[in-house]
């Protein structure tokens, strides 16, 4: 069974860049963008994971916190984040234990390209899983859901 809107968002702990741990309950009271994706280095997984990070202040605007999550080792995501100048957490699941738990492995264990919104109150708002991964959902189409539930962090 897999999780879908409405569920709450499985916890975890995964380490990550910027040798740490991230843990979703690290940012309990406002929302994350969980991206899972295939692999570092890879052509689409590149150009998304630079589209999200060329758009992170959109997301910033809306108090919402972008984690992305592979099977690769964090040395890994080291060198990719290194490389592309990526300045969100890129977190290491070499085991697929969360992407197994969030529903985003696909025939034979293969990770598929999926996208989750969690809300502040830690409830998946949004859950999209790729059935082919040579797509992937545009920033304006996060924005979008994120700004009907939570409000902007500037200008007040």
């Amino acid at each position: 069974m897999s999780i879908s809107v409405g569920d709450p968002a499985p916890a975890f702990t995964l380490r990550g860049t910027g040798d740490r741990e991230y843990s979703l309950a690290d940012y309990a009271g406002r929302p994350v963008v969980l991206v899972f994706y295939p692999g570092d280095d890879t052509p689409v997984c590149t150009k998304q994971l630079n589209s999200y990070n060329d758009g992170l202040e959109r997301f910033t605007e809306l108090g919402a916190q972008v984690l992305g999550i592979s099977a690769q080792d964090v040395a890994s995501h080291e060198r990719f984040a290194a490389k592309h100048g990526l300045t969100f957490p890129l977190l290491a699941d070499p085991d697929k234990a969360v992407a197994g738990t969030y529903g985003t492995l696909g025939p034979l264990g293969f990770p598929r390209r999926s996208v989750f919104i969690v809300d502040a109150e830690g409830t998946i708002r949004y859950a999209h899983r790729a059935i082919a991964g040579l797509t992937y959902r545009p920033v304006d189409e996060l924005v979008n859901v994120l700004a009907r539930f939570s409000p902007p962090t500037s200008g007040f």
